[in-house]
């Protein structure tokens, strides 16, 4: 069990770290640039090493401008609000307050130059058993719109069980709304598309959504619909059921704040198993339609393509500062926000 801090290059004049935290089986590299998981490599049921999330080999790329207004948000940790928020707008002890718009009309992910482009303060560690980084974050008063002074910390633990484990706490000074999350885009194939990888979720209810992906307030059953995945099935079955595949939140059985298993995924073709549990109580299933075929993006050679990846985004539900049925995304001061988040691989 080791972890290594690297130098991943300079940007604006500031050095940025890799950290890269290896068990012997599985390697994990994560760069203080968003606190960003920039790849994950592990083997095949043959033995078979291939990075299985995409990412970038230069720093510079997860600054880019193009990049970011794509809104893509590559393995970066997401915040404030993780998801949408309609039109940007919320209240607070009848207080209103407007963020940047950013998708379509609306909020999303906390805005552009959100967490997922700040330079996180980061402290490895590691013992017999795990190795680790903790990385931090202090987020002013009124950072893209946000009331309170928000710190935030996210700690990515792995263990010899090949588990990634992500531990997130937040304080504020002032009441606010958190809704973090980790925005992987796994490939377990590690190239092309993710179209006949096989899903199965402990999630029988979702959030159904207006075109612009805004909840509409309602919890509605998955069953008969091509939006169930309670038994398995390829993400190509049905994912052209929906103009842009699925980019849908659900909620996951079971209790709110115990860790439980929310989803997995397997290929048939690696052997490739990803298993995903979160305390959250829902969690995005985003397929990467909007890769589109970037010519200019991806690692190496390869670029992004349609379908490249897909996302197990841990959260609240979308735009539930406007939902007051929702669970609530309200943090006051003396509170804290937690919540844990475990990817596990494996592979047969």
């Amino acid at each position: 069990m080791s972890i290594q801090q690297t130098s991943f290059g300079m940007v604006d004049g500031k050095e940025v770290l890799l950290f890269t935290l290896d068990n012997g089986k599985i390697q994990v590299k994560i760069t203080n640039v968003g606190a960003t998981i920039t790849s994950i490599v592990t083997p095949d049921r043959e033995g078979k090493m291939a990075d299985i999330v995409l990412g970038f080999d230069d720093p510079k790329t997860y600054l880019d401008p193009e990049y970011n207004e794509g809104g893509f948000y590559l393995g970066a940790t997401v915040g404030r609000f993780a998801n949408r928020i309609k039109l940007g707008k919320f209240t607070l002890d009848s207080k209103s307050y407007e963020l940047e718009i950013n998708n379509g009309a609306n909020h999303l992910h906390g805005g552009i130059n959100s967490f997922n482009t700040k330079f996180w303060d980061a402290q490895p560690f590691e013992s017999e058993k795990v190795a680790g980084v903790s990385m931090t974050y202090v987020s002013a008063h009124m950072e893209n719109g946000y009331p309170g002074q928000l710190t935030t910390t996210v700690v990515f633990t792995l263990d010899d069980t090949n588990s990634l484990s992500i531990n997130y706490q937040a304080t504020t000074d002032k009441k606010t709304i958190v809704n973090l999350t980790n925005h992987s885009y796994f490939n377990l194939r590690g190239e092309g598309h993710i179209l006949d990888t096989k899903v199965l979720m402990e999630a029988s209810s979702y959030t159904p959504r207006d075109e612009e992906c805004i909840p509409t307030g309602e919890v509605a059953s998955v069953m008969g619909t091509p939006l169930d995945f309670t038994f398995e099935h390829k993400i190509g079955e049905r994912v052209h059921a929906f103009e842009d595949g699925y980019d849908h939140n659900y909620v996951i059985n079971g209790n709110y704040g115990q860790l439980r298993k929310a989803a997995e995924a397997w290929d048939d073709k690696t052997g490739r198993k990803l298993e995903f549990l979160t305390t959250e109580p829902a969690f995005q299933f985003y397929t990467g339609y909007w890769l589109k075929n970037n010519n200019k993006f991806g690692r190496g050679e390869k670029k992004f393509v349609q379908f490249g990846g897909f996302c197990f985004e841990a959260q609240h539900y979308p735009d539930s500062p406007n939902k007051p049925q929702f669970p609530s995304t309200v943090l006051k001061p003396g509170e804290t926000y937690t919540q844990t988040t475990i990817y596990k691989f494996s592979a047969k």
